[in-house]
């Protein structure tokens, strides 16, 4: 369907980027993928009654992103402990800055609570998180970065679906396609969603009739309101509760799958900081904690008495004690945040900014 006399004269006028050594698994770049990558999604967009402005808009220049595939294939791990997540994600600039936010938006952010019923500094802890409120620079144009993922084929199916459902949202808001820029995996706006997630839970919240949550910050902040109440927030429960563990406690049960009453983890010696009781209730609760943080000073210890055993009960030796371990109660709403991201840390950073900003 695509006129290769065409694409040789956008790849001379630079229009296209096609590196000389892309893939490993293919050699040399495949053009005719290139081709059936772009048929493919004409033939889709046709089926789904995308208009063909819209269609004809997202391949006028497409280009290949050679660095988004590098990307894609070296995420690297992480590897930050807890407390250095915390003190970059939850920094008094953040903290500053989303007061100033708070000042600056009240009145669009009162009505996010009133119509979706989540509080301000929570919306405010996801936009400070995921775009240090709106001031994160989007590097890619997002049909570039979804052909070029669909290309790579390693999850080509998803990435056919984030970009048809991104336009059918440029066909539906009147959007420019090829004015919409997000990270090189598809995130957009000041939320970071995905065109998926935009599609279930864009709403617009400026009253234009139109739904775009990069140019408009209450389109944004009434569509990451819309999704967490469809996740089920509770605006009377808290997210978190920072807690001390007995040094011997069973780090097997730190990862946040764990759920037990309140009643039965202070049996088992969870306490606040400062040693009080924590709160009962008939909530139930999870457990996280940095394990590898644990493991680290266990190992030292043990080291610094020369004991091999690092699961060495410490209470019966003459080794200096461990000292309590910290970790978080994770409530309901812990959970409802892991819907948006799968991260223990960023829900609990979205916790620990939420509070921050009351």
């Amino acid at each position: 369907m695509f006129n290769k006399k065409l694409i040789s004269r956008l790849l001379g006028a630079g229009l296209l980027i096609f590196p000389l050594n892309v893939s490993a698994d293919r050699g040399v770049f495949d053009i005719d993928r290139w081709y059936e990558v772009m048929d493919n999604i004409r033939i889709k967009a046709a089926k789904q009654n995308i208009s063909k402005d819209v269609v004809n808009a997202t391949f006028r220049s497409p280009a290949f992103i050679p660095s988004i595939i590098k990307s894609d294939r070296n995420q690297s791990e992480f590897k930050l402990t807890l407390d250095d997540y915390l003190k970059r994600t939850v920094s008094s600039k953040r903290v500053s800055e989303g007061k100033k936010m708070r000042e600056v938006y009240p009145t669009m952010l009162s009505k996010v609570e009133q119509k979706y019923g989540i509080q301000p500094h929570v919306i405010l802890a996801f936009w400070g998180l995921e775009s240090n409120y709106g001031t994160y620079k989007a590097a890619h144009k997002l049909t570039d970065a979804f052909l070029t993922l669909i290309y790579e084929g390693r999850r080509e199916s998803f990435f056919e679906d984030q970009l048809l459902a991104l336009m059918k949202m440029a066909d539906k808001n009147d959007l420019d396609i090829n004015d919409i820029y997000g990270s090189w995996a598809g995130a957009m706006g000041h939320f970071q969603f995905i065109p998926t997630t935009l599609m279930q839970y864009g709403a617009d919240g400026n009253g234009d009739g139109k739904i775009d949550i990069i140019h408009s910050v209450g389109d944004a902040m009434f569509s990451a309101g819309n999704y967490l109440n469809k996740l089920g927030w509770n605006p009377n429960e808290k997210i978190v509760r920072k807690v001390v563990l007995p040094a011997d406690f069973d780090v097997g049960l730190l990862d946040g799958k764990t759920k037990k009453t309140l009643q039965e983890w202070a049996m088992m010696g969870v306490t606040n900081p400062d040693g009080t009781p924590i709160p009962i209730t008939e909530m139930m609760a999870g457990l996280v904690a940095d394990v590898n943080a644990v493991f680290e000073k266990r190992a030292e210890i043990a080291a610094a008495a020369s004991v091999d055993d690092i699961n060495v009960n410490y209470m019966d030796t003459d080794i200096a004690p461990l000292p309590v371990i910290e970790a978080y109660l994770t409530y309901p709403n812990f959970y409802r945040i892991k819907r948006w991201n799968s991260s223990n840390w960023y829900a609990i950073a979205i916790a620990m900014l939420a509070d921050e900003l009351k």
